[in-house]
């Protein structure tokens, strides 16, 4: 009981903190507007192409063991929310069986409406957990970068029915372009409630420049090969 009373707490302390942040900041700053809109998207599609070149022995490998070992398809698309809550189509590799949400049999796992991901969960194959643990299911969504509907730094694009139930306060999240990586993906994610993440979205966003980015992009390679890997 007392756990819950503090989740209870501390979900209603971020609430009232990003309730106040949105009465505070509509809108980001001109300078923060001019790095959002004009100056990031460039550098984005320029070094999502280079990394999507360099990675192209990685993405070819990894296809390869997909069709071989999980079968087709091997991209799993999936419609996910992005700038000004625009959706578009999100690019991974598979690495499970089909979506809970597209199978009749009941699901046991955590609702993925608490936890981003969880780590015991059985439609995860084999070579799925190790792709993951490297996050290397994520590669394809350079194209997503390359193509203008990602970035390589902000907050991780929603599902639409999961965006569908927010706050007013959240949707502050869609006033950047969604990211492969961010805040939550080099601190300790695993297990975090959905309230917790969407706090760091917001704190990414009110800070949005390309030091951070620089910064979150230098610490993401530590957060993939230690303790902060993925599941």
């Amino acid at each position: 009981m007392e756990q819950e009373g503090a989740a209870a707490r501390s979900a209603e302390t971020v609430q009232t903190r990003s309730a106040d942040h949105n009465a505070d900041r509509e809108v980001l700053t001109a300078s923060q507007t001019v790095y959002s809109k004009s100056v990031k998207p460039g550098l984005d599609r320029i070094l999502g192409l280079i990394l999507l070149l360099l990675s192209s022995p990685i993405l070819l490998i990894a296809a390869i063991g997909i069709r071989v070992r999980i079968g087709q398809p091997v991209i799993y698309r999936q419609m996910r929310v992005g700038r000004d809550g625009e959706p578009f189509e999100l690019f991974k590799f598979r690495t499970m069986l089909t979506d809970r949400r597209q199978r009749t049999a009941p699901y046991e796992g955590q609702d993925r409406r608490l936890t981003h991901k969880s780590p015991g969960d059985p439609r995860v194959l084999p070579l799925g957990k190790k792709l993951r643990s490297w996050r290397l299911d994520e590669l394809p969504q350079l194209w997503n970068v390359v193509n203008g509907d990602m970035s390589l730094v902000g907050p991780r694009p929603e599902l639409p029915e999961i965006v569908a139930d927010y706050e007013d306060w959240q949707h502050l999240r869609h006033k950047v372009r969604p990211g492969i990586t961010g805040l939550w993906q080099i601190s300790d994610r695993n297990g975090k409630p959905m309230h917790e993440c969407t706090a760091m979205d917001l704190e990414y966003v009110d800070n949005i420049g390309i030091r951070q980015d620089i910064s979150i992009l230098a610490r993401t390679p530590g957060a993939m090969v230690g303790s902060k890997k993925g599941y």
